[in-house]
């Protein structure tokens, strides 16, 4: 696996989603960022991902990981534009909401 290329397994693995996920109007997509525990890189901090979920296919569309100087509400965009999810809902908990002044 570490022989792998992270940005070329990214690509196949978005590839092979949108071919084999129904796109849907009634689909909700759910938007959720976990600590993967345990996971340290070099004695820093854990590794931190935002997901999000299709409802109407029980799949994962996407993962993209946290920069470690940053949060959720940078991330979520960036993950939001990388999927093929027009006309489908969107949620997101208390974490993906900013204040707007």
């Amino acid at each position: 696996m570490s022989s792998i290329c992270p940005l070329e397994f990214e690509e196949c693995f978005k590839n092979w989603i949108k071919s084999i996920i129904n796109s849907s109007e009634e689909d909700v997509i759910t938007i959720d960022g976990k600590t993967i525990c345990g996971a340290k890189v070099n004695g820093k901090s854990p590794i931190h991902m935002v997901s999000a979920w299709s409802s109407f296919n029980n799949i994962v569309l996407g993962q993209i990981k946290v920069d470690e100087k940053s949060n959720e509400i940078t991330a979520i965009p960036t993950l939001i534009e990388s999927l093929a999810i027009e006309g489908a809902v969107i949620t997101i908990d208390a974490t993906g909401v900013s204040k707007c002044y």
